[in-house]
């Protein structure tokens, strides 16, 4: 597929938007004590988090994470011993991986979760026999 000078230009306007929405990527490390990646931003501010809570990053090693590129237009982070790449933005805004994926993780915590409410509201279905048994139909 060939990119025309038009669609390049458009791509090229894109990108200087987001550049200039978003601070780029000054500097970019893995703290293997603290077990965080380490974003540096040019505006000053660093994004530091364990790097499971990234999906590309889940299964990564010390080692893998210790290898890092950042990219030419300085808004992603690139981990060439996975062939990976964090775009920044998106972790600003909260999306450490595909929709899919972080509804999944975010289910998971809720259903981890304890509180009174909750425990309550266990307490109550109990008494009232509990969850129904499903039916099962004879073939």
């Amino acid at each position: 597929m060939e990119v025309t000078a038009e669609q390049f230009e458009a791509a090229s306007r894109r990108m200087e938007n987001q550049r200039v929405r978003y601070s780029t990527i000054a500097a970019v490390h893995y703290s293997a004590d603290r077990d965080r990646l380490v974003i540096d931003l040019s505006n000053g501010l660093a994004l530091s988090f364990p790097p499971q809570l990234a999906q590309v990053l889940q299964h990564a090693t010390a080692e893998d994470l210790a290898e890092t590129e950042i990219t030419a237009s300085e808004l992603s982070v690139y981990f060439p011993r996975m062939d990976v790449s964090l775009y920044v933005p998106g972790l600003l805004d909260g999306l450490f991986g595909t929709r899919e994926w972080m509804r999944k993780e975010f289910a998971q915590m809720g259903g981890r979760s304890t509180s009174e409410a909750k425990a309550a509201a266990a307490r109550a279905n109990g008494k009232r026999g509990g969850r129904p048994r499903k039916n099962k139909t004879a073939a």
